[in-house]
């Protein structure tokens, strides 16, 4: 079985490549973010032709989150429960696989512009917030997997210059703790649980050849529970789609298990 995720900075723009790329990676189950366009916008019936039903919950502009499935889905929740957000920035849903229910919460962590700013403060009381949500959700779903952008750089080696952006967003105290703080709710960074090549990145700017300069970072993850980490076979970044024309600047992780 596969689960992926990947931000793709535009339904809209990137539809073609998202589809190309299942066509290509049938995987069991794609979580998408940034998906900037509406629910009523969603092609539901393009994805259906896909072989994929979609979960949505979608945004003018900005944001948005989706869940692919090839599995029946069920006890969706939009947005943090407790939590007043007007951004579309999480959806979690039950999907029946045959090897049994798996809770997939997918997320577009906020981006937080820089240290000291609203937008930073705003980021540490969303990640407090999923934080107390996602502990409840553990309990009531121990097959889970939380993926999506999580706009943090968890270590220095996801950094193409860690001394240069030290303190920066993303590279901040505040946000590698509160990664720490995920993981030790009995989370797994799937990707650290193999030998990986260096500088192993899933984004990089548009500007200045990043890509091809490989001036990225790696901010897309998959974190599972402890009842799942033994069945975790492999995590990878694909960096194919980033060489497409008009591609996101993010590339997919694909997780898989037995």
């Amino acid at each position: 079985m596969q689960i992926a995720t990947w931000n793709v900075n535009s339904l809209t723009v990137r539809l073609p490549q998202v589809l190309a790329w299942l066509a290509a990676n049938p995987v069991d189950a794609l979580c998408l973010q940034e998906l900037k366009l509406t629910d009523d916008k969603f092609p539901h019936d393009t994805f259906k032709e896909a072989g994929y039903e979609a979960v949505t919950f979608g945004q003018k502009t900005y944001n948005g989150v989706a869940i692919l499935s090839r599995h029946a889905m069920r006890d969706v929740v939009r947005n943090i429960p407790g939590h007043t957000d007007e951004q579309a920035r999480v959806i979690a849903a039950t999907l029946d696989t045959p090897g049994g229910e798996l809770r997939l919460v997918n997320c577009y962590f906020v981006n937080g512009q820089a240290p000291g700013s609203e937008k930073f403060a705003y980021k540490m009381l969303w990640l407090a917030a999923l934080h107390r949500w996602l502990r409840e959700e553990l309990l009531a779903h121990p097959r889970l997997a939380l993926l999506g952008d999580f706009n943090v750089a968890p270590e220095d080696r996801d950094s193409f210059d860690p001394v240069g952006l030290k303190d920066t967003i993303h590279h901040t105290v505040e946000e590698r703790q509160h990664f720490q703080d995920l993981i030790a709710l009995g989370l797994t960074d799937t990707f650290r649980m193999f030998e990986q090549p260096e500088k192993s990145y899933s984004w990089w700017d548009y500007r200045m050849l990043g890509f091809q300069k490989n001036r990225g970072l790696r901010i897309d993850h998959i974190l599972v529970s402890d009842a799942l980490r033994a069945s975790v076979t492999a995590c990878t970044v694909d960096r194919a789609p980033r060489k497409n024309p008009q591609p996101s600047d993010h590339a997919p992780v694909v997780l898989t298990m037995a």
